[in-house]
């Protein structure tokens, strides 16, 4: 009944009436988690949170064959599938808690709206045929022929409300959603063939009453016919169309690229060899990425032990866009900086400041317009950097430990474009859903520095020096410094950190990144909240040091407008 549980334990109450299982094989309600602070097993397996960390509500040796399915294909990283909260079996039933997505856009809606481009309803098409391509060896292809099924995020980017399981046994699935929806479900055994994905896009264009494209009604005819026979020959006839396409003046999808997928270990010990390893050789579709969003937020904090702050950060973005009923063109750029004085040295906040400063000034004057800076203006802009503290320390007859310092991290991004340069050990980290958190930058310090000859992790950082810098701006002349520079490309949604190392010390990003940066991908997350937060989370585990922290969102979506 309404406002009773779902569990035993009472952690999940029904927003909804449950039907009656008795004379029905699937059943789903909402629900909403009363103890959201409470790490589930699924949670704590998906995590690699360690077992003492984990308040279960079911014992972690006992899960749900439904369940590992929502698993694997979570550790793909894929965000057309929705997360799995938790897991129990109830009886001869089994429960799954997932998120909940009823209230996402459906595809049908926008798929039929004026403003919507051939462009756009092509790339929803790919990004079917890549969810089919990960769906097909868990048989799980029912979850995309179903028009409900099929939803929208916050990106307008293809997403299941669940997983419809089409080869099963006669064992009823029970799932639940997170502030979301509970199903039950026995599905007999059926063969299906990418002629049915054919016929939700022929259902998709009848309903819609869209007017359709002359080779998307042959390729729609010869997908019925079965003379398109697999994914790949699909993908390819879709990439004809977008030739076609790029003669009126649209840019064209670029080639099909390889792309393996390997499925956690603790699945592939319990789920036969063939239903997973079928996803190594299936090609994978990358589309032309421009940006759609760039957003930041930072924050400098003392820290609970030092009595000044020697941290100090920079932002500069300009965005142009243009916007048009069927055209949204975003073009931007940003430039991040941070510096942590060096603790210990006099004017480290001095130094800090005047090496944001410098580097500030040389980009306003050196950065040509819509290019991103090459790795000699890079270069230069540092070196100017060092010079400048250099010479205050020349200057002021400083010596020794008196002599100010800074480390640095600096980020900067051209549109889909990014550059990346680091003295000391202030880090820069990029999180993306498909790979989670990674360190970009390697610290300049003496354990990393004998790592890199050849010593193990172990005895490199027995040493007494192990933290001790390598290398900072200011101390030295340029000829004692070399900055790392290095160049990536932004083709998904990103998050990129900035930190100093009273954010990035003990591991604490590495440890809490799934509850406070992974949320932070969503367009909704407020920045400026999430960079507090996370200088509130320093302070609590660290605090022995200053804290800052620099957040950039980068959302990009297909380049398939002209």
């Amino acid at each position: 009944t309404l406002g009773s549980y779902l569990d035993s334990q009472q952690r999940y109450q029904l927003l909804d009436t449950l039907p009656s299982l008795e004379n029905i094989t699937e059943a789903e309600a909402r629900v909403v988690d009363c103890q959201p602070y409470q790490i589930s097993p699924i949670e704590a397996i998906l995590g690699n949170q360690q077992s003492d960390l984990v308040t279960p509500s079911v014992p972690t040796n006992v899960i749900p064959s439904l369940a590992k399915l929502y698993i694997a294909l979570q550790y793909q990283g894929q965000p057309g599938i929705p997360r799995i909260h938790d897991a129990w079996q109830q009886g001869d039933k089994q429960v799954v808690v997932i998120e909940d997505r009823s209230d996402w856009q459906l595809l049908l809606d926008l798929w039929q709206e004026e403003t919507t481009s051939s462009l756009k309803i092509l790339h929803w098409c790919y990004q079917m045929t890549q969810l089919w391509a990960i769906l097909e060896p868990v048989n799980c292809r029912q979850s995309l022929l179903e028009l409900s099924n099929l939803r929208l995020d916050e990106d307008q980017t293809l997403a299941l409300q669940r997983l419809y399981v089409e080869s099963g046994n006669s064992q009823a699935i029970a799932e639940s959603l997170e502030d979301d929806q509970a199903q039950i479900s026995v599905i007999s055994e059926q063969s299906l063939t990418i002629q049915a994905l054919g016929r939700v896009w022929q259902t998709l264009f009848r309903q819609t009453q869209r007017t359709q494209f002359g080779s998307v009604v042959q390729m729609l005819g010869d997908l019925e016919a079965g003379k398109i026979e697999t994914i790949a020959q699909l993908r390819s006839r879709l990439q004809e169309i977008s030739v076609e396409l790029e003669a009126l003046g649209t840019p064209t999808l670029p080639p099909i690229e390889e792309k393996h997928t390997v499925v956690p270990t603790i699945l592939q010990s319990e789920e036969p060899e063939d239903i997973i390893s079928k996803t190594d050789d299936m090609p994978t579709v990358v589309l032309a990425m421009q940006l759609s969003s760039l957003e930041d937020a930072g924050r400098t904090d003392v820290g609970r032990q030092r009595h000044h702050n020697e941290d100090y950060f920079g932002i500069e973005t300009k965005i142009d866009k243009l916007e048009l009923p069927k055209t949204r063109i975003l073009e931007g750029h940003g430039l991040y900086i941070l510096c942590d004085g060096m603790g210990g040295h006099a004017g480290g906040e001095v130094a800090s400041e005047l090496a944001v400063n410098t580097l500030r000034q040389y980009f306003q004057e050196h950065w040509i317009p819509n290019q991103l800076p090459t790795e000699n203006s890079i270069r230069e802009a540092v070196y100017l950097a060092n010079e400048a503290i250099y010479k205050l320390n020349q200057q002021d007859a400083r010596s020794g430990v008196g002599r100010m310092g800074t480390t640095l991290v600096m980020l900067l991004i051209q549109d889909t474009q990014a550059a990346v340069a680091h003295v000391g050990d202030s880090r820069l980290y990029r999180l993306t859903r498909k790979q989670g958190l990674e360190q970009v930058t390697v610290d300049h310090e003496v354990g990393q520095r004998e790592i890199t000859r050849g010593v193990e992790a172990s005895i490199a950082y027995a040493r007494p020096d192990a933290y001790q810098l390598t290398q900072a701006l200011g101390p030295r002349d340029e000829n004692s410094i070399n900055p790392d520079v290095g160049f990536f490309e932004i083709n998904e949604d990103t998050l990129l950190v900035l930190a100093s190392d009273g954010l990035s010390d003990n591991d604490l990003l590495e440890t809490h990144w799934q509850t406070h940066l992974e949320p932070l991908l969503s367009s909704s997350a407020n920045l400026e909240r999430g960079v507090t937060d996370l200088i509130d989370l320093a302070n609590q585990h660290n605090g022995h040091d200053n804290i800052t922290a620099i957040l950039i969102r980068a959302k990009v979506r297909p380049n398939l407008e002209s």
